[in-house]
């Protein structure tokens, strides 16, 4: 499953993201609650599942 924010950044599980220190495989539940969208900023309360 993948998490798309309103700016259209989608977070997928499988790449992570590296350059904010999110390991490949990370689960979107698992995120650091302070974790942000990396385009946006937005919060992940504000993702959607896909």
């Amino acid at each position: 499953m993948k998490y798309t924010c309103p700016c259209s950044y989608e977070y997928d599980p499988a790449k992570g993201d590296p350059d904010n220190g999110i390991a490949p495989g990370t689960p979107f539940e698992q995120l650091p609650e302070d974790w942000v969208c990396p385009v946006c900023g937005l919060g992940k309360d504000m993702f959607t599942a896909e």
